[in-house]
């Protein structure tokens, strides 16, 4: 039984790797950039379709707007990582946001970040794989029509994939990931192409829509509110960027300055990506709409529910290439594809940031260690777990678990950069250096410039959408953060409980020992054996009495072996088993408080599954009520029954310090022993 699970395992996972092999498991940039970056990499396919599709409530006249939306967006992406380019030098650590705010602000804005992280990487799986089987699933029929069901499935498959190691699975990443990027690259340069050099008019499928505006008329506020709500949506090209800053370990040597220029690559693929993909959008006339079967109308008339909406990039890549032509079958194939493999940011960012923060108390403490590949399982298992669980609660529909995505990254954004300034005036109090205290006046001014621009992102997308869903992460942060809280409270308390003082090494007086016995057989009499070569200062056997007869017998029994163990019988009226054990050990600790009280408990170590349900029930529920009483040990003496031969694999030859039951010489088995009486 045991043997097949860990196949499994092997088969899965692969062999186990030595700790002495992480070193093997650091990464060139090269493959640091699809591991890391595939998350903002991948935005592209629908962060500008989010942006476009807010602009649409007010009519296509809004479109005009869409090119300044984006250049504000591109700013802010080179503002946000000029500032996480600073953070990566001074924090290589791997704490990311978490360890910048923690040191600089302190561990209340620490584990503030700590939460808005945890939330968005959790969020990073739930959007990229909705999006990636909504871009799939007008393609495979099946997939369109149980999204949630291929959603978890591909979750599944990532996780199993992370949990065979970082540098395994970024093997497995780097291709799709740079197929993409290249695939968007060549559509970009080559639409632009066609139409500045070829003079060529490129028309998407949905150019001949009208879209019908949601709100007409709108003026003054009005505009300007919708105007920061497209913007806020169109921010979701900058998730993942915060990624690298968490993953400066896994990079090899010199770490900072690799991580550093992997951020570089990344941000100039995706601004370029991004204006690409907007520029050809609006000139192509792609037409999207938050609702399209209402608000896209062909001839007068809405496209109705049976319409299917293509996403931006598809429509585009058909302006480009042709619809169903080579080119465009590899856009749509690649695109769906770095959907689903964008997640990975999070599988390797949400364990690191765990690892860490159980490391300092606030989760478990499983989450700090690695598992057979090196990678945080523990970590791994769990994002997948809640990823799962939110895309089974909001049907993998990426409308509504977009409008949940950029809240948690925002806050971290602020408060890391925030942090940076305050890290730099602190050094900057201490240098005298004149080129190094220019170097840190020139970073301050851009972690300044990106703690303002980003809180000024966060509040326009807490106040534009809060009410379509924000919320719940504004729920979700701080009911993270008081369990975080709460986790470390418990730890210093046990902490505290836990320090030695001067009685905690002052041996006890004495130890009586008491074996428990049922009846008398091998398992009984090995317990008695082992009890008295522990040497114990008194040393008795006790029974309970639920039938007189029984106890008679058995006191007859224990008299003709003549045993140096005398046997005390307890009587029992309610033929209850753990009461009047229990209130016997309490009455031994009242006569001798100094003194311990060892008790030895013969337990059945069995082969199979069902057999557990026969044996050791009383043994488990009085051993259960012994761990609670203070000066009281409770030692299992195990005794092997033949059926367990079968876990072991081999048998072993029975010996005075042997365990397990010796081979069968006929006669009737043991009859049990605490637990028989069940």
């Amino acid at each position: 039984m045991s043997k097949a699970p860990d196949l499994v395992k092997r088969l899965l996972l692969g062999r186990a790797l030595r700790s002495t092999q992480l070193h093997e498991q650091l990464l060139p940039k090269r493959v640091a950039l699809p591991i890391f970056a595939s998350d903002p990499l991948s935005s592209v396919a629908y962060a500008p379709q989010e942006l476009l599709m807010m602009l649409a409530v007010a009519g296509a006249s809004f479109y005009a707007y869409g090119p300044w939306i984006a250049l504000a967006i591109v700013l802010l992406m080179a503002v946000v990582v000029a500032s996480y380019r600073q953070n990566v030098h001074a924090y290589p650590s791997g704490g990311g946001d978490y360890e910048v705010a923690t040191v600089n602000l302190g561990p209340n804005a620490g584990l503030t970040v700590a939460s808005a992280l945890m939330v968005d990487y959790v969020l990073t799986v739930a959007v990229s794989v909705s999006s990636g089987v909504e871009n799939i699933g007008s393609a495979i029929p099946w997939i369109g029509e149980n999204p949630v069901i291929a959603a978890i499935a591909i979750i599944a498959l990532l996780t199993v994939t992370n949990l065979r190691g970082v540098r395994e699975s970024g093997m497995f990443f780097a291709v799709p990931t740079y197929a993409f990027v290249i695939g968007v690259l060549a559509m970009v340069v080559f639409g632009v192409f066609r139409i500045g050099v070829m003079g060529d008019d490129l028309t998407a499928p949905t150019a001949d829509l009208e879209i019908r505006a949601e709100q007409h008329d709108l003026a003054g506020l009005a505009v300007v509110f919708l105007l920061l709500r497209a913007f806020s949506s169109g921010c979701a090209a900058l998730t993942g960027v915060e990624a690298i800053s968490n993953g400066v370990p896994a990079f090899r040597r010199p770490k900072s300055r690799n991580a550093a220029t992997t951020l570089l690559m990344m941000g100039l693929i995706a601004v370029t990506m991004f204006c690409g993909v907007i520029a050809l959008a609006l000139s192509s006339d792609v037409r999207v709409a938050e609702n399209p079967a209402v608000d896209l109308v062909r001839n007068g008339s809405p496209v109705g529910e049976g319409y299917v909406q293509e996403p931006i990039l598809t429509q585009v890549a058909s302006a480009v290439f042709g619809d169903g032509s080579i080119a465009f079958i590899y856009i749509a194939a690649v695109t769906a594809l770095i959907l689903f493999l964008a997640a990975n940011t999070a599988y390797n960012g949400f364990p690191v940031l765990g690892s860490i923060l159980a490391r300092d108390g606030y989760l478990p403490r499983q989450l700090h260690t690695r598992g057979d590949r090196l990678a945080y399982s523990n970590g791994i298992i769990i994002l997948a777990t809640m990823a799962g669980l939110l895309v089974y609660a909001f049907q993998a529909e990426v409308t509504k678990l977009i409008q949940l995505y950029i809240v948690g990254v925002f806050v971290s954004f602020t408060l890391s950069q925030i942090g940076m300034v305050r890290h730099w005036n602190r050094h900057l109090t201490t240098e005298t250096d004149p080129a190094r205290r220019r170097h840190m006046m020139r970073s301050r001014v851009i972690n300044a410039i990106g703690g303002s621009t980003t809180g000024f992102v966060l509040v326009v997308v807490l106040i534009t959408k809060f009410t379509h869903g924000a919320y719940i992460v504004c729920i979700a942060m701080p009911l993270i953060f008081l369990l975080m809280k709460a986790i470390r409270r418990h730890y210093d308390r046990i902490a505290e409980e836990l320090v030695p003082s001067g009685e905690d090494i002052v041996l006890p007086a004495r130890n009586h020992a008491i074996v428990l016995v049922s009846k008398i057989h091998k398992p009984t009499l090995r317990a008695l054996a082992y009890a008295r070569a522990t040497r114990p200062s008194t040393l008795e056997a006790v029974t309970v009495s639920v039938d007189a007869t029984e106890s008679a017998r058995l006191q007859q029994e224990w008299d003709a072996l003549d045993l140096p163990t005398p046997l005390k019988i307890l009587d029992s009226p309610y033929r209850e088993i753990t009461r009047p054990i229990l209130d016997y050990v309490k009455g031994v600790r009242r006569r001798s408080p100094r003194d311990v009280v060892t008790v030895f408990l013969p337990e059945y170590v069995v082969g199979h599954w069902w057999e557990h349900l026969l044996h050791n029930q009383s043994a488990l529920r009085l051993k259960g009520r012994l761990l609670f009483q203070p000066g009281v040990m409770v030692v299992s003496v195990p005794w092997q029954l033949a059926s367990s031969d079968r876990l072991k694999g081999r048998a072993e030859p029975p010996g005075p310090g042997a365990s397990r039951r010796p081979p069968r010489t006929g006669g009737r088995p043991g009859a049990g022993n605490v637990s028989e009486r069940d």
